[in-house]
């Protein structure tokens, strides 16, 4: 069985740019619900902080590579608005996608666990 690979993301919403962010990050999870390999994204605001946090779950390692091909057009237009505080992977992605990226990122290994989302 393939284990899951869950990216969890925090970003920092850049002052003025709450509204052109939420725009950002609807268009790409709506692009994503319709094209992308994904079986799971969610994401949550903090408007008192300005910040927002992202989950989401892949299949495997190509599939976290499908989704950098098809999505960079709508990543680049979220990141326009916000900066990376934190980024931390669960599961074990392989050398391809460890490499995409980079050495600072943590990756905590997968021990059990199930999920009730249609194969």
């Amino acid at each position: 069985m393939t284990e899951p690979i869950l990216f969890r993301n925090l970003m920092q919403i850049a002052d003025g740019h709450l509204e052109e962010f939420k725009a950002a990050v609807r268009a790409a999870v709506d692009f994503a619900c319709e094209h992308g390999p994904q079986l799971l994204v969610e994401v949550f605001i903090d408007e008192d902080r300005m910040e927002c946090t992202s989950f989401q779950l892949y299949r495997d390692s190509d599939a976290v590579l499908r989704h950098w091909e098809l999505a960079d057009p709508h990543i680049q237009a979220v990141m326009e608005h916000c900066t990376v505080k934190d980024f931390a992977v669960f599961g074990d992605p392989d050398a391809r996608v460890r490499a995409g990226l980079g050495p600072d990122v943590p990756f905590t290994p997968h021990l059990t666990g199930f999920h009730r989302l249609a194969g």
